[in-house]
């Protein structure tokens, strides 16, 4: 049974909250994403392909940890300040002290086989563990923040407005502390200054996530229905696995991750080994967040007007073809090639502003279908299925590498390794992304007419109860 529950209506307040909860979320999870294989090859000595073992390995658990916390957060009987909020106020200090946990350069000097066990046991207790436990609760509370599909694209589009935030304090400032330049004006890691950053990242974070917290309310109150049959674990597996709203946008959502996080992690080595210019990735992570921030005011009124999918499908599209340029031309010039990255990024930017409002359709598109509110067990299901997706891209990233011949024990890449950073940087993410817009037309059916349908079907239905 869903009520929405007599609170202070929905405004900038709630939207803000949850803009920081992502930004608390990206303050380790982007800062992991662009960074740590960094740290493990270029500080530790690890090799790229382990690395991605590593990553792969993560997610293979994540099968168990994320399903099974979304169920945890739907079973459980809510707390007084809500079902979702309370698990942001419990698990922002074990995720951030876990992430810094992961950096530790004293341990370079350590043998291989203490370095490889440390890195698999923090990492997959800082991402399989904390970080599950902390983000499938803050990504299912968008659909009880409001039952107003306006409002929750806005939620996403506020969510993706923080992770881009995030995404400029740690592309800007991180690669300007952690290199240093020799004399031949290669640029070189220092350990020390990562586990520092690591550090005050952290802090941040919990900071971040406390705003949320305080910020946000959860206005949908869902109660469990006690006459209902209950639906067990395996039957509810079944009924996702031939969603077809669901597998659409989870096929969309890992070529998206796979595109969008390989070009972070490999950007770190086409600026500092292709373009040998790290100041260079410092104005790429401002001038990339430019085409988000100028869309954010317009992706609510664009997508009511043409819907998410449809804009979604055209703006990814384009965003690809625009890397596929850059393959083609394969330019020594950092200035054109920050360039057309940021005319993409208006294309699958658009998409990145919206994508969270996606899996509220789709949990809507479930209840109207099964009458059973499910949003813990569906968000951690799509979760598990981004979780994929990053551990794809780390492993493509790592794998991709060794294929073309970058060597983890030297600081100075020769210029062919360069140039296949390059075109890893390019050719690959212009592909998927061209992908993503594929699914969106071809798997995905929640068009703009099936959503308006969903929100009136619901909204009659609790307007009976």
């Amino acid at each position: 049974m869903n009520k929405e529950s007599n609170v202070r209506p929905f405004g900038i307040r709630d939207k803000i909250g949850y803009m920081f909860g992502d930004f608390g979320n990206d303050f380790t999870f982007i800062f992991a994403s662009s960074f740590l294989m960094v740290f493990y090859t270029k500080v530790w000595g690890v090799s790229a392909g382990l690395v991605g073992v590593l990553f792969l390995v993560a997610r293979c658990i994540d099968a168990f940890t994320d399903v099974t916390m979304g169920r945890i957060v739907d079973r459980v009987k809510p707390a007084k300040d809500g079902r979702f909020r309370p698990w942001i106020r419990r698990m922002c200090g074990p995720v951030a002290i876990a992430s810094f946990l992961m950096y530790q350069s004293a341990l370079a000097g350590a043998s291989m086989t203490v370095k490889v066990v440390y890195m698999f046991v923090t990492y997959i207790l800082w991402g399989s563990i904390f970080y599950t436990s902390i983000n499938i609760p803050y990504g299912s509370m968008a659909s009880v923040i409001s039952s107003d599909a306006d409002d929750r694209a806005s939620l996403s589009t506020f969510r993706s407005v923080g992770a881009t935030l995030a995404g400029l304090v740690i592309g800007v400032g991180a690669p300007l502390l952690v290199y240093t330049t020799d004399a031949a004006g290669n640029q070189i890691v220092e350990g020390t200054r990562f586990t520092i950053i690591a550090g005050v990242f952290a802090v941040l974070a919990v900071g971040c996530y406390l705003l949320c917290y305080f910020l946000t309310t959860e206005r949908v109150k869902t109660e469990p229905d006690q006459s209902a049959p209950q639906v067990s674990f395996g039957q509810t597996i079944k009924t996702l696995v031939t969603n077809r709203a669901l597998l659409g946008i989870i096929a969309a959502a890992i070529l998206l991750l796979l595109a969008s996080l390989l070009t972070q992690s490999v950007n770190q080595y086409v600026f500092v080994d292709y373009f040998k210019n790290k100041n260079a990735l410092s104005i790429m992570g401002v001038v990339g967040i430019v085409p988000m921030l100028f869309l954010a005011p317009f992706a609510v009124p664009i997508t009511r007007k043409f819907g998410k999918k449809e804009v979604g499908a055209i703006g990814c599209i384009l965003g690809g073809l625009a890397c596929l340029v850059l393959f083609f031309l394969h330019t020594s010039s950092v200035a054109v090639y920050i360039g057309i990255n940021v005319v993409g990024y208006f294309g699958f930017g658009i998409f990145n502003l919206i994508i969270w409002a996606f899996i509220t359709d789709v949990i809507d598109d479930q209840e109207v279908k099964t009458y059973q509110r499910e949003d813990g067990t569906i968000y951690a299901v799509y979760s598990f299925a981004r979780k994929i997706g990053q551990a794809l891209a780390g492993g493509l990233g790592g794998f991709a590498l060794g294929m073309v011949g970058y060597d983890s024990s030297v600081q100075v890449q020769t210029q062919a390794v360069a140039d296949g950073i390059y075109n890893i940087a390019t050719l690959i993410p212009g592909i998927l992304y061209i992908g993503v817009g594929l699914c969106l037309i071809f798997i995905y059916p929640l068009n703009k007419k099936r959503v308006e349908a969903n929100v009136a079907t619901l909204k009659a239905r609790r307007e009976e109860n």
